[in-house]
């Protein structure tokens, strides 16, 4: 089944297509975005956040209320994510393996700005890849530009204590990057 056919399904006859479009356009920009700044690829965010996007119209009629919906959504997201991180992570490793003798020849200049760009790129998705789950997404949650009142209801936490755990999250990520990485923030 290719996804467009998937997107227009509704197997519980809750609102059909208008429905899952009305979700769809309120939800892909975020969760593009979301998911561009997890994983540092917009194409692979779209793909991830249309498969989001998609298990949302398979789900039972009484799992997609809009108070339900929006947390599901963004932890689903968070969720894959995380996992395209991993991957990309371990496929990273045995690239740049193959790219070492390419690099070399480039422009010295160049080549080491892109490089430390990359590299503190992957430092902290590797870093996010090895906190709790709800860490990291608390802290991309948070740089994603949500409210702590949308981080709440995303996480099922109460909104008085987002705070406090992003702080403890934030900590969390700042002690792990520094002990793997030193001071070289």
């Amino acid at each position: 089944m290719q996804p467009a056919e998937e997107f227009a399904l509704d197997p519980a006859g809750t609102g059909g297509r208008a429905w899952f479009e009305a979700a769809f356009h309120r939800h892909y920009p975020r969760l593009v975005g979301l998911l561009t700044r997890l994983t540092g690829d917009r194409g692979q965010a779209e793909e991830l956040a249309a498969d989001v996007l998609a298990k949302v119209n398979r789900r039972p009629p009484a799992l997609r209320s809009p108070e339900d919906l929006e947390p599901w959504l963004y932890r689903v997201a968070a969720n894959a994510g995380l996992d395209a991180v991993r991957a990309n992570t371990r496929r990273r490793r045995h690239e740049d393996a193959a790219s070492a003798e390419q690099a070399r020849t480039t422009s010295i200049a160049d080549a080491l700005s892109g490089v430390l760009q990359r590299e503190r790129c992957a430092r902290v998705r590797s870093v996010l890849a090895r906190l709790k789950p709800r860490d990291a997404e608390l802290l991309l949650l948070r740089a994603d530009g949500l409210a702590y009142r949308e981080i709440a209801q995303a996480l099922g936490v109460q909104p008085g204590s987002v705070g406090t755990l992003l702080a403890r999250a934030e900590a969390e990520f700042e002690r792990r990057y520094r002990a793997r990485y030193g001071d070289d923030v």
